[in-house]
């Protein structure tokens, strides 16, 4: 369940409904049971020791998936991943003689750094993914700046700006949404709320925010930090609020697969509260947009194009004390936070529906020309 995941599950589930039979390849999962309006496709895969629960893809040994897809007469074929669904999805291509679409999603530079301390290997795994964009007939990425950081990977063909949306549709009205998520979490109304939706990962700067978070709860000593999602990073950071003697004034939550309810909780923070380095176009700050929930972001990150300073959201230097500040800030001038949340729903939030019509678009488009 993360942003990639959610891209490819909307793509899927507006193109079957608008332009034909959508099929999603992807590694096999244990224990879990596909229940999607499209078909979904899965091929032997293992699990990841250093990334769970992510699985390692093995098509090339899957003798039933080359049969399944022997059989199916694909028109085109998008890829959103450079490993093993993107070879995969590459070689389909070339076998049919169909276009071959990659959209560019993540910063991987930053996984394997994690990963690998012998640069020679990063560099290899890094060229091996360029060049896999290289291959692709057309290059998709969500945001501009999305497009700065493949550039510095070393690409640099040409590419197209398709956006995200979200699956959410925007309420006009979300007291309804902020009086359920406040009895869910058992915060009631005038509480102040921080809060985090994503994969605990220490990529995302986590550390830095749960740093953070001792001076926001001096200036307001009822202040609540939410984290929802899972992830490695998930102990560590629970040590490091009992270390900051912080812990009773968090809720860790697990992973929110209710859209319904997640938008509840989104409706019940006062701040979206995402001071990652790592990503490139985070859907949940546009999910928490849409429930009126302003995002405060490090300035000059990726993820902060599409914020405006005191516009439609917060920006702040990538310092702890900086970054407590804004909160602070933010928290005390209630009057601007309801203007900015307002702007903050209207400027951030596009349906998947919007989306896909400009994908359907596309892809007749690309089709046509290479009809031709």
């Amino acid at each position: 369940m993360d942003g990639v995941t959610l891209t490819v599950r909307n793509y899927a589930i507006w193109l079957n409904r608008t332009l034909g039979p959508t099929y999603v390849v992807t590694p096999f999962v244990p224990k879990h049971e596909d229940k999607e309006p499209f078909q979904v496709i899965r091929y032997l895969s293992v699990p990841t020791i250093v990334r769970p629960p992510y699985r390692l893809g093995l098509p090339d040994l899957d003798l039933r998936l080359q049969m399944l897809l022997k059989d199916h007469d694909f028109d085109i074929v998008h890829a959103h991943s450079p490993f093993a669904s993107g070879l995969l999805a590459k070689k389909v291509a070339r076998d049919k003689h169909i276009p071959l679409i990659a959209t560019f999603h993540s910063k991987y530079r930053d996984d394997f750094e994690r990963i690998f301390s012998i640069k020679a290997i990063i560099d290899e795994q890094m060229k091996r993914i360029v060049d896999f964009y290289y291959s692709a007939d057309h290059v998709w990425v969500p945001q501009e700046s999305v497009a700065r950081t493949l550039r510095e990977y070393g690409y640099m063909g040409p590419y197209d700006v398709v956006e995200n949306g979200i699956d959410m549709k925007p309420p006009t009205d979300i007291s309804y949404y902020r009086t359920r998520g406040a009895d869910y979490l058992g915060i009631p109304e005038g509480v102040p709320v921080g809060l985090y939706v994503g994969q605990h990962v220490l990529e995302k700067n986590l550390e830095f925010l749960m740093r953070s978070l001792p001076s926001i709860m001096k200036k307001f000593p009822d202040f609540r930090m939410v984290f929802v999602g899972k992830g490695y990073a998930k102990p560590r950071l629970q040590e490091l609020a009992a270390e900051l003697g912080i812990s009773e004034r968090i809720i860790f939550h697990d992973v929110v697969f209710d859209r319904e309810l997640l938008g509840a909780i989104y409706a019940r923070g006062d701040l979206f509260l995402f001071p990652s380095l790592y990503d490139n176009a985070p859907l949940v700050v546009r999910e928490a947009a849409a429930f009126k929930t302003p995002s405060v972001l490090i300035r000059g990150a990726t993820a902060a194009e599409v914020i405006h300073e005191g516009e439609n959201g917060y920006l702040a230097e990538n310092d702890q004390e900086a970054f407590s500040a804004r909160v602070i800030k933010a928290l005390e001038d209630s009057d601007s936070r309801k203007q900015i949340c307002e702007n903050a729903q209207k400027t951030l939030c596009r349906t998947w529906e919007d989306v896909l019509k400009e994908v359907k678009d596309r892809y007749l488009k690309i089709l046509n020309r290479w009809a031709r």
